[in-house]
């Protein structure tokens, strides 16, 4: 594609998606977005993904992002990104939870093919209510705080879940604690997370009313001031006992998390930026009124510990930018700090958001644009190169 006829910077228009759990304010107050409805402003989807696509202007006239990139997928996304996704592989977002977003698993790859191509063969509408997979893909995801970001991820340690439901003593579940601590094992943890989550009527109910008695008492502790925070969201819910075998941890602005496909996790509260696979695949484990099927979940998790020490994914910091080792190749992220024309390189489609300040971006052509702060602008492979200014932080998000 010729880069006399085509430009290289495409601002883009992102849609808002206004989820119940999404907050009324923090995204107008981080970046002045308008919210005359004061709708709860949960997602900003900058991307191709066709629940959510941006639009772009091409000759004069307004286009999905989906539909530029069909033009020449080879030009826009690199040849090598167009052979193997076929698509731009990533969806960056700005995340505004003010709520709890229900606890989930993301499948591997493997088992999303397998998963989309079965409810496919079944006939099972994309759209349907008990539908598992939406596509076939896995949805890896990384998290970067713009404020104090609350979050579960990945499973306590096996002895330190045995420990808390011992301490809560409820008495409905100390049959299904016996055999845990009896087998204190992955296999003994997948038998206990699956029992645990398929409790139903009275049996359920007694053991959350039981949890719920002993958070009441122990309310000046950060665990169980948790859950009685989530039950005021989720009253009755099964995802209550989450607190409890998963780990939580508070990111701080500007710290960053990756969660693994197979790894049960949730966020609780708070505004990041967050980057994942091209993909709407979730898979239910509570605190949410929407189908949660156990036996799948249970099939794609993955039944092992993750170190509380593991949990943070540190940055190479590299001429004040900080680049995040991410271990799939969908994408990759950076964030660049008080930049004055910072030259980059250009393999792949981008995304830059300004997240403090507003954004400069040239070309040695001689095409210049402004972008403002939590505005975004996409670019294409064959750019080759641009250079970027910028008082503030830049994230960029690519392959």
């Amino acid at each position: 594609m010729s880069n006399q006829s085509t430009p290289c910077f495409f601002p883009m228009n992102n849609v808002i998606q206004n989820y119940a759990w999404g907050s009324k304010t923090s995204i107008h107050e981080l970046f002045g977005i308008e919210n005359s409805q004061e709708e709860p402003q949960a997602e900003i989807w900058m991307g191709a993904h066709p629940n959510g696509c941006s639009e772009v202007q091409f000759n004069g006239n307004n286009l999905l992002l989906s539909q530029l990139i069909d033009n020449d997928k080879a030009a826009f996304l690199s040849l090598e990104t167009a052979e193997k996704f076929g698509q731009l592989p990533y969806l960056f977002k700005v995340l505004a939870a003010a709520s709890a977003l229900s606890i989930q698993v993301h499948p591997s790859k493997e088992m999303a093919e397998q998963g989309f191509a079965k409810e496919e063969l079944q006939g099972i509408p994309l759209k349907a209510a008990h539908r598992n997979y939406k596509d076939p893909n896995h949805k890896p995801e990384l998290v970067f705080a713009l404020t104090d970001y609350q979050a579960m991820n990945g499973f306590r340690n096996f002895d330190s879940i045995i420990s808390l439901f011992k301490q809560a003593n409820i008495e409905a579940l100390e049959q299904l604690v016996a055999e845990f601590a009896s087998n204190v094992t992955s296999v003994g943890l997948r038998s206990f997370f699956t029992k645990l989550l398929s409790l139903e009527g009275d049996e359920k109910a007694l053991a959350v009313a039981q949890l719920m008695a002993f958070a009441e008492k122990n309310s000046d502790s950060t665990l169980y001031s948790l859950i009685l925070k989530l039950e005021k969201q989720y009253p009755g819910d099964i995802g209550l006992f989450a607190p409890l075998m998963l780990n939580i941890i508070t990111l701080k602005p500007g710290e960053a998390m990756y969660l693994d496909a197979l790894t049960p996790h949730a966020y609780i509260e708070g505004t990041g930026l967050e980057i994942m696979a091209n993909s709407d695949n979730v898979l239910r484990a509570g605190l949410t009124p929407k189908h949660m099927d156990v036996e799948e979940l249970v099939g794609c998790t993955l039944f092992q510990e993750k170190p509380e020490g593991t949990l943070l994914l540190k940055p190479q910091e590299l001429e004040g930018a900080q680049h995040y080792a991410i271990p799939v190749p969908d994408f990759n992220f950076s964030v660049y700090t008080a930049s004055e024309d910072r030259l980059i390189e250009v393999t792949s489609a981008e995304i830059l958001l300004p997240i403090d300040e507003a954004l400069v971006v040239k070309h040695e052509s001689g095409e210049s644009i402004t972008i403002e702060k939590g505005q975004s602008v996409f670019i294409p492979a064959y750019t080759k190169s641009y250079t970027l200014s910028c008082a503030g932080r830049v994230a960029r998000a690519y392959n």
